[in-house]
């Protein structure tokens, strides 16, 4: 995988240190806007090129996979131009707003035969697949809780009229798509899409600044808290008729695994193995990417569009929300 990275963001800054755990990722250029901060990148962790255009970076014959690590509102367009250049696309959560972006994006990384692929820590994560492998340790599930609460360093600013990214409804920031999306994440690659959707947000200034989302599947009810204007203790808690487990932590780190169950079988389980929680997902990139593995990247697509569905539906609960500040 030779990768063009497209932006110079914290999580950019985060993953480049541990490239070394991936092998057979290439780092072949990085695009953005402040070439001072890209070639500091550039020397820092080997990058053989720095472009301010995107055009010309998506023209580099030398890169044939995208990693999208731009603002929110950036992500369908920055996407859809790299699959028009015949790129692979990895995109950072959350993938789009739309769900006609979404298909749009997906068609033409089928029409290419290309890779195109949400980059989303909590599904690649071994805690994670170890719960999903061993969901029915706890029986039939009644009820799963996941939050994410975390006070926002850029919140204060927000207080005081200072609307920033992170707080702005035009570029998709908020509570729900910048934690909540991984309690979305969770819950339904354990449970597949919900029957019924609804969000009960704070609403600021147009955008939500926490909130409640509950999600319907008939017999079991999920329940994802997220929160930027407030915080407290954060794990995911899985209830069943036989037991429970549960996660302690965020749900896009899921650092240790806890479960009991009604026989008295109890244990605590850790998979991890790198130190930074994106490794994992781009091991797996790389490989899909090699392998041109087309019915995992559908999979993933379907999972993608599963998580939208619930996104849109509460995007939608938070513009007809009242304000509450």
């Amino acid at each position: 995988m030779r990768l063009a990275v497209i932006g110079a963001g914290q999580i950019v800054a985060d993953f480049l240190p541990h490239v070394a755990d991936v092998p057979g990722l290439e780092l072949a250029a990085i695009s953005g806007r402040r070439r001072e901060r890209l070639q500091e990148l550039q020397t820092q962790f080997g990058i053989e090129r720095v472009y301010t255009d995107l055009d010309e970076c998506l023209a580099d014959a030398s890169v044939d996979t995208v990693w999208v690590a731009v603002p929110n509102s950036l992500h369908f367009e920055v996407s859809r131009k790299a699959l028009e250049a015949g790129k692979h696309v990895i995109c950072e959560k959350p993938f789009v707003l739309e769900k006609s972006e979404l298909q749009e994006l997906r068609a033409l990384a089928t029409e290419r035969d290309l890779i195109l692929i949400e980059a989303i820590t909590t599904q690649y994560l071994a805690n994670y697949r170890w719960i999903r492998e061993h969901l029915d340790l706890v029986g039939k599930v009644k009820l799963i809780q996941s939050d994410y609460s975390q006070y926002s360093s850029r919140y204060d600013a927000f207080r005081e009229g200072t609307v920033l990214p992170a707080f702005d409804p035009a570029q998709g920031g908020g509570a729900l798509m910048d934690l909540g999306i991984y309690a979305i994440h969770f819950v339904v690659g354990l449970l597949g899409r919900p029957k019924h959707v609804s969000y009960t947000p704070n609403v600021q200034r147009g955008i939500d600044t926490s909130g409640v989302l509950v999600l319907d599947y008939g017999d079991t009810t999920a329940v994802c808290v997220c929160a930027k204007d407030s915080d407290g203790p954060i794990r995911s808690k899985i209830q069943g008729e036989d037991g429970w487990i549960v996660v302690d932590g965020p749900p896009n780190v899921m650092a240790s695994v806890s479960y009991a169950t009604r026989d008295g079988a109890a244990a605590q389980v850790d998979l991890t193995k790198y130190p930074h929680r994106v490794v994992e997902e781009f091991q797996e990139f790389e490989r899909i990417i090699r392998e041109h593995d087309t019915d995992a990247r559908d999979r993933r697509l379907d999972h993608s569009a599963d998580v939208l569905s619930v996104v849109v539906a509460a995007r939608a609960a938070t513009a007809t929300q009242k304000e509450t500040a």
